[in-house]
């Protein structure tokens, strides 16, 4: 079965999937957005967000997408999540297996854990580079 797919602005979102996206993208959304085609054919952008049950595709343009993180007191002045803030809503939603799942990107450590895994066993794979043969 598909998942639906929903475009949505970002204040009609639910404060629970808000929290979501805020830690998949805790440093800001505008180098995240991607460009869509709606169903009147005009071009916008959206930020790209995945649940167990839906594909959010949540418009708004780049100048939208930094007055977010500016008005929100969430984000510190650098346009960052603060701490506290990551830590109490990576708590509350501790068992969404799908932000990292989904979600991982370079702002965010989801799968860097498997990542580092990865690399591990790869390098391990290699041939060693012995210094003296240099």
């Amino acid at each position: 079965m598909s998942k639906a797919r929903i475009i949505k602005d970002y204040d009609k979102l639910p404060p629970e999937v808000i929290e979501q996206i805020k830690l998949v993208y805790p440093r800001g959304f505008a180098q995240h957005l991607v460009s869509f085609t709606n169903a009147a054919g005009e071009r916008r952008m959206g930020l790209p967000f995945e649940t167990e049950d839906y594909i959010y595709l949540i418009r708004m343009t780049p100048a939208k997408a930094e007055t977010i993180v500016e008005e929100d007191d969430d984000y510190n002045d650098e346009g960052e999540l603060k701490a506290t803030v990551k830590s109490r809503y990576a708590d509350k939603h501790e068992d969404a297996s799908f932000l990292d799942e989904f979600n991982a990107n370079e702002d965010n450590d989801f799968g860097i854990d498997e990542l580092a895994d990865e690399l591990a066993d790869e390098l391990a794979d290699e041939d060693s580079i012995d210094e003296d043969d240099f």
